[in-house]
């Protein structure tokens, strides 16, 4: 018998407003017993589920693991913009003129992540 991933775990400071940013971006739902002030918040989503947990750690190095974003109903750049108005700001731009390239995000906290070409962009 093999394992799953059940959901990804994301360290973080403040677990229900960062679920709340994530919930967001991913078009998801929090879990119903998620309050401001919990110690851990869950998002699901189509693809899978988040789990936040507050540590008492800060953020100090760049993540060992991210996500990488494919927009379903817009385009890398729309998308972009779509993040950056929720809170996310931009850590590194790879777009490139032919359009291929990524955009490195970062979340309220810090967390990077990245958001790719959707699929109707790379048939094109």
């Amino acid at each position: 018998m093999t394992s799953r991933v059940r959901h990804t775990t994301i360290d973080c400071t403040d677990a229900y407003r960062l679920a709340g940013f994530w919930a967001q971006v991913l078009d998801g739902t929090l879990a119903e017993d998620d309050l401001p002030g919990d110690p851990e918040a869950t998002v699901t989503a189509s693809g899978g589920a988040l789990l936040f947990l507050t540590v008492p750690d800060a953020k100090t190095v760049k993540n060992r693991v991210h996500l990488d974003l494919e927009p379903q109903d817009r385009t890398r750049d729309e998308e972009v913009e779509r993040l950056l108005a929720l809170g996310a700001t931009l850590v590194a731009d790879h777009r490139r003129a032919d359009g291929s390239g990524w955009a490195t995000l970062a979340d309220p906290e810090g967390n990077e992540f990245c958001v790719e070409r959707s699929a109707a962009e790379r048939v094109g």
